[in-house]
């Protein structure tokens, strides 16, 4: 039997969600690899909804849930009913949702809380040392949550190709530990049981993004 794989969505759309690209991508690789993914998001309101043809905040208002049943064709639990004892592995796509829903990275950076079901479910993972997997920008949930860890959100030096290596910094500043690395790669940290990939931290084309995200699956399925 395939391993049961959870996956945690932050609502629809890379600038008040998860980025459909990376969450569609996990749930690919998962499926390539012959794992089941169970699908959860919290049952709480938006930060806010951004229009994403302009890329400005509109008056609407949306629910994490209801909004991240779009990438999970309707399959999708509310996290709360998450039970770590009958799944294997953790993932969390990255997006803006990262830092607006699932914590206030966003707007409190390295001072930010992080919601509470998804603090719950990643000690919970943590506790029961089974890998958890995180691209883009969730890293930085491992970063507040268990200092000293491995991470990557790729380099580390502002440029064209890698316009948010800033929150390296950040990470850093956490007391973790940041490995720089390429778009297409994933970093391990075995004592913390953790893989990390920076998808779409890095301006790169969407095909490596996938492949990034598919050794971040791959490395996932084998520490669990």
């Amino acid at each position: 039997m395939g391993k049961r794989v959870a996956v945690v969505l932050a609502g629809c759309g890379v600038y008040d969600g998860s980025e459909i690209h990376e969450a569609s991508a996990v749930l690919v690789h998962l499926s390539r690899e012959g794992a089941q993914a169970e699908v959860f998001a919290p049952n709480i309101s938006q930060m806010h909804v951004v229009d994403h043809v302009k890329g400005q905040p509109t008056q609407e208002q949306r629910n994490v849930l209801v909004e991240s049943a779009r990438i999970a064709r309707g399959n999708i639990r509310d996290l709360a009913e998450l039970d770590v004892k009958g799944l294997d592995a953790l993932i969390i796509p990255g997006g803006f949702g990262v830092a607006k829903n699932l914590s206030t990275w966003a707007t409190q950076g390295k001072n930010c809380t992080i919601c509470r079901e998804v603090e719950d479910v990643l000690r919970a993972f943590h506790a029961a040392q089974k890998p958890i997997g995180l691209c883009c920008i969730s890293p930085v949930l491992a970063a507040k949550l268990f200092p000293g860890c491995e991470v990557t959100v790729g380099h580390d030096t502002e440029c064209e190709r890698w316009p948010y290596a800033q929150t390296a910094v950040s990470l850093r500043e956490l007391g973790c530990h940041h490995v720089p690395s390429g778009v297409t790669e994933a970093h391990v940290d075995r004592r913390h049981r953790l893989v990390t990939t920076s998808a779409f931290m890095c301006n790169a084309p969407v095909h490596e993004i996938h492949d990034g995200i598919g050794r971040m699956v791959h490395e996932v399925l084998r520490l669990a």
